[in-house]
């Protein structure tokens, strides 16, 4: 079990939940903005802060995102006063995405200025779901915690979906596309692709183990899924209806194949789907239920996920 003089901060939501379900949020000492599960991990201090104003209309927050990574500044800055205070002597980031958190580069700018201390940066890259798995399995060895029993739970979980599964013929595997941002309209990739097809579905339009892409609106047209699941970056489901309900007002929303047959979904992005720790099982899950509600019920819908 991890020594008493271990103290960590997590700096990425999902390496926070890696802790926690590892059993070691007690080594937690600080926390990123984002950071806000499980609920005990709440009142730590908090080491970073964002740059930009992330209730502003999606096409803003694309916006200034973009001002910012032009200018060479990170869309977070790290506290870096509070970290000097925390004296940790392990810090977890990530080294996957600029925009979804504080960054590899960030965390070492900022320990470049502490005077007492030089923790350990731990680092997560994940970018399909066996490598949310090692990442847990690694940072278990790290501070010396059995991860096995965590990873067996997970993965029965994923084999319990697929047994349930079997049976599906080709006609029954829908068309999928998530949409991870609404303006500019993105797919979900990485990890999510990866999700629809263990959940009985066919993913549109992304790669698995890619980052995000772009399309088009003709492009979503003519593909023409039969279900559309929004789960954008950061939002929750309260403010994924908004952004969902935005969207409806295009022009050519109603020639969509998925909203004629009433299989438009929002879901807690936020919560489920942009983080890559433990709770990928939850969405896995999410994504079975709303995919084949004739054979899951999981008991997510109206907190996780709802219908548009």
């Amino acid at each position: 079990m991890a020594n008493n003089s271990v103290r960590i901060v997590s700096l990425i939501p999902s390496g926070t939940e890696i802790l926690a379900v590892l059993g070691l949020s007690h080594a937690i000492v600080g926390r990123s903005h984002e950071c806000d599960y499980p609920p005990e991990i709440q009142k730590l201090p908090i080491c970073t802060q964002a740059r930009l104003n992330s209730d502003q209309p999606s096409s803003e927050i694309h916006h200034d995102v973009n001002k910012l990574l032009q200018s060479a500044l990170s869309i977070y800055e790290i506290k870096t006063d509070i970290l000097e205070k925390l004296q940790p002597t392990h810090i977890i980031t990530q080294d996957q995405c600029d925009v979804c958190a504080v960054s590899l580069a960030d965390v070492e700018k900022a320990l470049a200025t502490l005077l007492h201390s030089s923790p350990q940066i731990i680092s997560l890259q994940p970018n399909i779901l066996k490598d949310v798995w090692q990442d847990i399995e690694r940072v278990g060895n790290i501070f010396a915690v059995d991860s096995l029993h965590v990873l067996e739970n997970l993965e029965a979980r994923v084999k319990i979906c697929q047994r349930k599964l079997q049976g599906l013929s080709l006609t029954e595997v829908p068309t999928v596309a998530c949409i991870e941002w609404t303006d500019p309209l993105m797919t979900a990739a990485n990890w999510i692709p990866e999700l629809v097809n263990l959940a009985g579905g066919q993913s549109k339009f992304s790669v698995i183990g890619q980052p995000s892409t772009t399309i088009s609106w003709e492009n979503l047209l003519n593909s023409n899924p039969d279900i559309i699941v929004f789960m954008p970056c950061g939002f929750d489901l309260n403010r994924t209806r908004q952004e969902a309900e935005l969207f409806t007002q295009h022009r050519d929303w109603q020639k969509l194949h998925a909203v004629q047959s009433g299989r438009v979904y929002i879901t807690d992005g936020n919560a489920f789907f942009n983080r890559p720790g433990p709770r990928l099982a939850d969405s896995l899950e999410i994504l079975a239920e709303i995919l084949h509600p004739e054979i899951f019920d999981y008991g997510y819908k109206g907190t996780a996920w709802d219908a548009l």
